[in-house]
């Protein structure tokens, strides 16, 4: 454990992975965990410097509604909390809060009615801040002081007398708050008193080391996905064990259609050995007549394993089981510490069970602790080719979730068709590197159409492009109806099975990124 550290509880908010980020961003270790998932007695066996309470969609005085010990304030801790965390502040205290006259979602201008408090220190006594909410605090608390108000909000944020317990109504993680980052940064160090410790650059040596060190003569096996994850933590245990590394590669027949032969290539270019496994009828077989989504993931998640623990066993001397898993991972499957196979699989290949021998192997997750972008900066340190860093997420379950409906060879080859011209046109209009995911999904609908004067009765398509921050929220992209125009007339030209293509404008939320 780091020895400064901020902890954040998280009552559900869509933002919660942000604040992680943001102090991360400035220097100092964070831990994320679910609001219930800690007790007062953890909390003080961790010593934290600081916790943060995090924003979330419910209101205090609903029944059920989430809420923590009250004994939390007497630890002597600095508390920060945000959105919904202010308002359980405040309800723990005996304050009252009620629903908005006007609710605030956006942008709001904030005035500070204190400013020689220390977390507004240096902020402008009005700036611009991202609002979300439909409660406020009516009545603080006789122990606390307001310290800013918004035109529709009278307590935007206060604190306590005599304790360094903060909170704001609004969202200072979110880029949108003009010095979100400087509050974030006086909580932190002048509140906190923390001190920086979390840097990437000697990460990897580190890492290289301890693996070096645990696994010694032994073997390791990595279900290789392909994914930025999975080729920087294969990267780094190459370097640290060479060929001891056995990485397996299986091939759905769900995949994109140039990526077993990109990966192929690219494991040869990055020196180390990958075997592929082609597995495209086993799959094809085990999924005819299935159209339930979930009973699609779970039976592509069980023989994902199936063949991976067919193929593991013909290694002689393995002891680890090697994953990609990094730290937003085990924040949503609520696991934080593993130490055996026993306890999950990654998530995105959505297991349903784990067969014995598995369970044997110990776990190396040299990624557990970064975020994503973390990722992507210790792939740029060990040299990763940029079209691995930065390429678009693919599910677990690959084309299998992107055909709604039963899946056959027939769709896997229309869609892989259609996936590959969409992609050739975002890197021709130089839009692949400023959108963050990208692909067709192949509705279970046909409609008429007319191909060469002669009448169709083909597959409706969609579209769907968005960007995103951290994949928790995501917003369509707003793309230039010539490139809309020209990959709809491609598509609907070039693939037998397609006739028309419809763009996906919802944001998430209230929709999914993934229709599966």
């Amino acid at each position: 454990m780091k020895k400064d550290f901020i902890l954040i509880l998280d009552f559900g908010s869509q933002y919660s992975h942000m604040i992680a980020r943001r102090i991360r961003d400035i220097g100092v270790y964070t831990l994320l965990y679910h609001y219930n998932e800690i007790s007062i007695s953890h909390i003080i066996s961790k010593k934290p410097k600081g916790v943060i309470l995090s924003g979330g969609p419910f209101s205090v005085y609903e029944k059920n509604s989430p809420l923590i010990s009250k004994k939390i304030f007497q630890l002597n801790i600095p508390i920060f909390g945000i959105c919904y965390g202010m308002q359980l502040i405040s309800f723990l205290f005996g304050g009252n809060i009620q629903k908005s006259k006007f609710k605030e979602y956006g942008k709001s201008y904030l005035i500070i009615d204190h400013s020689n408090n220390n977390l507004f220190h240096g902020i402008p006594n009005k700036s611009v801040v991202w609002m979300s909410h439909f409660d406020e605090v009516k009545n603080i608390p006789r122990e606390f002081k307001v310290i800013g108000h918004t035109s529709y909000c009278d307590i935007a944020a206060f604190s306590h007398i005599n304790k360094d317990i903060y909170a704001v109504q609004f969202h200072p993680e979110v880029k949108n708050t003009e010095y979100g980052k400087s509050m974030l940064k006086n909580f932190v160090f002048h509140i906190c008193k923390c001190n920086s410790n979390w840097k990437l650059n000697n990460f990897v040596q580190k890492t290289i080391d301890n693996i070096k060190k645990r696994v010694n003569q032994k073997k390791v096996v990595l279900g290789f996905s392909g994914g930025v994850d999975s080729f920087v933590t294969a990267y780094i245990i190459h370097k640290a064990i060479g060929n001891s590394l056995n990485c397996i590669f299986v091939d759905t027949g769900l995949l994109l259609k140039t990526e077993k032969e990109k990966i192929s290539f690219l494991c040869k270019k990055m020196h180390f050995p990958i075997k592929i496994i082609n597995a495209k009828n086993h799959f094809l077989s085990k999924l005819i007549g299935i159209t339930d989504p979930e009973k699609k993931r779970k039976i592509i998640g069980e023989e994902f394993i199936y063949i991976f623990q067919k193929e593991s066993e013909k290694i002689k001397n393995v002891e680890f089981l090697a994953q990609g898993t990094i730290y937003s991972d085990i924040i949503e499957s609520s696991v934080f510490s593993r130490t055996s196979i026993s306890d999950s699989i990654k998530s995105h290949h959505n297991v349903g069970g784990i067969p014995k021998t598995l369970m044997k192997l110990k776990l190396i997750e040299p990624l557990k602790e970064l975020f994503k972008d973390e990722v992507r900066k210790i792939g740029e340190k060990l040299g990763l080719p940029k079209e691995i860093l930065y390429s678009h997420p693919f599910p677990g379950p690959g084309l299998g979730i992107r055909i709604i409906g039963e899946i056959n060879e027939k769709k896997i080859s229309i869609l892989k068709e259609a996936e590959n011209i969409l992609l050739q046109e975002l890197k021709n209009y130089n839009i692949y590197d400023s959108v963050n995911q990208a692909f067709i999904l192949l509705l279970p609908v046909k409609s008429v159409g007319v191909k060469g004067d002669k009448r169709t009765y083909e597959y409706a398509a969609i579209l769907r492009v968005i960007n995103t921050e951290d994949f928790m929220t995501a917003t369509f992209s707003h793309l230039p109806y010539d490139f809309l125009e020209k990959v709809s007339s491609r598509i609907t030209n070039e693939v037998d099975g397609i006739n028309r293509i419809a763009y996906d404008i919802t944001s998430k939320p209230p929709s999914t990124i993934e229709w599966e």
